[in-house]
């Protein structure tokens, strides 16, 4: 096992998962700075869909370079906020660069509350592609004969795909057929399983719902005190994608900049998404029995992370693993859609 003092292969993967603003970043920052060894530092890998984008910083609670503490960051700033995030592309980024951590001997510290990269990067998922012309046919066909007759078609050839797709929803049972065509597999075979693709560790930090609610509050506070009006009139400038304008705290901004709201109204709004999203990113992450939570708050936080992570090295160490979770949850799919490379982004307000 590799830990602050034991040198020996980069061990697992360490992911801080967990709410908003309930202080992943700080963690990753202090775990990676644990978990380096001389010659091979710790390196975090970010999994928040709003921090790939370039110029979106105060926003996404962004770390600024000057306090990464020297800590090599990963995935920051790679997209204009023009361009349309995509978890396909993400998946194929994020796994090379654990690749690369992992051949110069480092340990990876991903963080981040979007739980689709999360589990796209850490999970056995797939993202089959799409053609235009399959797609057609099956929609010609739907609206000819029906939705059902494409049910049916799909409890023949998919049973347990049929059971979790209802008849009258014309767009998943289209995308379910047309993956099996494009495949050649049962549409549930290319559904996500809770299977990790290399060792890993999930550590969930969460909180008091009335204290996270309160550091919304702060955070949000200080987001307008730094200037987040300012930047997001800045970014749209230079135009912003369909992605980037979803984004709490820009999509409200966007609004009293465009004279739908006030700025006031478009404070209290995010604070509200905010916390919102927080409740939505617990369900989430606390649907995945494999995530060890500690309290966002404790004192002994890092010394009880570190210890989640050298447990997960010795189980992996005497289990001699592959490269895939001895230990996981299989068979769990989090869902048609999200099976779907076009599926939406979850919103984020950072760490």
């Amino acid at each position: 096992m590799k830990t602050e003092h034991d040198p020996a292969g980069p061990g697992v993967v360490v992911a801080v998962v967990g709410p908003t603003a309930t202080g992943k970043s700080d963690l990753a920052l202090d775990l990676a700075e644990r978990l380096s060894v001389p010659g091979a530092p710790a390196e975090i890998v970010n999994a928040d869909a709003y921090q790939l984008y370039r110029g979106m910083d105060v926003g996404t609670a962004k770390v600024p370079v000057a306090e990464r503490r020297g800590v090599r960051h990963h995935l920051l700033d790679v997209l204009d906020p023009a361009e349309d995030a995509s978890v396909a592309r993400y998946q194929t980024e994020a796994r090379r660069v654990l690749d690369e951590i992992a051949a110069r001997g480092a340990r990876a510290v991903v963080v981040g509350g979007s739980g689709l990269y999360v589990r796209a990067l850490l999970d056995d998922m797939r993202f089959p592609g799409t053609d235009p012309a399959v797609r057609a046919a099956l929609e010609a066909r739907a609206e000819e004969q029906g939705p059902r007759a494409l049910h049916d078609e799909l409890l023949r050839r998919d049973p347990a795909a049929a059971a979790s797709i209802g008849p009258a929803n014309t767009r998943r049972l289209v995308r379910a057929l047309e993956v099996m065509e494009l495949t050649g597999e049962p549409f549930t075979a290319n559904l996500p399983r809770q299977v990790y693709v290399r060792p890993t560790v999930q550590i969930g930090l969460d909180c008091d719902r009335a204290v996270l609610d309160a550091r919304v509050a702060g955070r949000v506070e200080r987001m307008w005190e730094q200037g987040l009006v300012a930047e997001v009139r800045r970014v749209e400038a230079h135009g912003m994608g369909r992605t980037a304008q979803r984004a709490v705290g820009y999509a409200e901004v966007l609004a009293a900049l465009h004279g739908e709201t006030t700025q006031d109204a478009a404070r209290e709004a995010v604070t509200a998404n905010t916390r919102r999203l927080a409740r939505k990113q617990m369900g989430w992450f606390g649907r995945d029995p494999r995530v060890g939570w500690l309290d966002a708050q404790s004192p002994t936080r890092v010394e009880d992370a570190l210890a989640l992570v050298a447990a997960a090295d010795e189980r992996t160490a005497a289990q001699g693993t592959d490269g895939h979770d001895p230990a996981t949850v299989p068979g769990t799919a989090v869902g048609p859609d999200e099976a779907d490379s076009s599926a939406p982004v979850r919103r984020s307000l950072g760490s």
